[in-house]
């Protein structure tokens, strides 16, 4: 059988046992650790089903240190605290939750988080190639992006934790240059793992992975939506005029 059917598969068996946790847990931001934690299970199930290689093993270390980072942190974030503002206004809006939090949350992410890790399952799956140059950029240009996203993670984590940072906005360390950095950072990453894939014939197809994680971050799920949470606030519209986006820039560029 194919192997990308059977990767399918076990994704949508993946994120419905994630859907199952949601319910009963009556909180759908579970599937954001999901998110993380998918791409780790996908990586090595890939892996296992094609045999192995060497760079499958640097890719795959790669994403699993990426993967349960976020995971993590996105656990640690939300430990005790109600659901996250997103699916907390889609509970008291959607007709129908149930179906569409199984369709629209879980069966989405689940084709989202598909099609960003081709590269992945793109390096797994294909016949071993000597390493080369752009194996080493790809290391480069990942361990940038998870300069960018960790590092900016942490920064806000720290600025939150002091009380007198409570309603302000956060405009120092790489928040300085970007709105955005960890999400960006994780845009990078991605990048960094498609020139991997490069390196192997026909690895080109495989852009769809990165191009579409980074149009999801910079204007669906991640920029967009997080910035409307603070529309209308002084603070967030001055530092809005000074501060790049989302690609770190010097200020007032």
């Amino acid at each position: 059988m194919n192997p990308y059917f059977i990767l399918a598969f076990a994704l949508f068996a993946y994120m419905a046992i994630w859907y199952a946790i949601a319910i009963v847990k009556s909180s759908n931001d579970v599937a954001d650790v999901a998110w993380g934690l998918g791409f780790v299970f996908l990586a090595w199930l890939s892996y296992y089903l094609a045999g192995g290689n060497d760079r499958a093993l640097i890719v795959n270390s790669l994403v699993t240190v990426w993967g349960l980072r976020l995971a993590w942190h996105i656990y640690v974030r939300n430990y005790g605290k109600p659901e996250d503002f997103r699916y907390a206004q889609w509970r008291s809006e959607w007709k129908h939750f149930y179906l569409r939090s199984f369709l629209q949350v879980f069966m989405l992410q689940g084709v989202f988080l598909f099609v960003t890790i081709w590269p992945v399952l793109f390096i797994n799956i294909s016949v071993p190639e000597p390493f080369q140059w752009l194996d080493v950029a790809g290391v480069s240009v990942w361990l940038i992006g998870f300069y960018f996203e960790s590092a900016g993670d942490y920064q806000l984590k720290q600025f939150k934790k002091i009380p007198a940072n409570k309603g302000k906005i956060m405009t120092t360390g790489l928040w300085r240059y970007s709105r955005h950095p960890n999400y960006f950072g994780e845009a990078v990453q991605w990048w960094g793992i498609f020139l991997f894939a490069l390196a192997i014939p026909g690895g080109w197809v495989t852009a769809a992975g990165p191009i579409l994680i980074t149009y999801l971050l910079r204007y669906v799920s991640g920029v967009p939506m997080l910035e409307r949470k603070y529309e209308g606030n002084d603070q967030f519209e001055a530092y809005k005029k000074k501060t790049s986006v989302f690609f770190p820039l010097p200020k007032g560029l």
